[in-house]
């Protein structure tokens, strides 16, 4: 009767097994589609710091480039101030 009962156990830890294997496949899985997902994460993020770091000479440059625009403005002013008194002095 010892032999049966084994028998039965051994019949009924089967299933038990195999769902123990699938929850572990099932986890290691999970676990691989997981770091994989974050690698590629981690790679846009990298690009992200890429292109900022490509922005900010541009944002700099830009910069630079409104105040020349601004200086030359200034300059231009002047000169038209200038011209325009002269005008006005020889004119009859």
């Amino acid at each position: 009767m010892s032999e049966r009962n084994a028998e039965l156990g051994a019949r009924r830890r089967a299933p038990e097994v195999r769902v123990t294997i699938a929850v572990g496949a099932a986890l290691a899985a999970q676990t691989g589609l997981a770091l994989v997902w974050a690698g590629a994460a981690a790679e846009r993020l990298a690009q992200l710091e890429r292109r900022a770091e490509a922005n900010v000479a541009l944002v700099e440059r830009t910069a630079r480039l409104e105040e020349q625009t601004r200086a030359i403005r200034d300059s231009l002013d002047r000169i038209e101030a200038k011209i325009d008194r002269a005008y006005k002095e020889n004119r009859p």
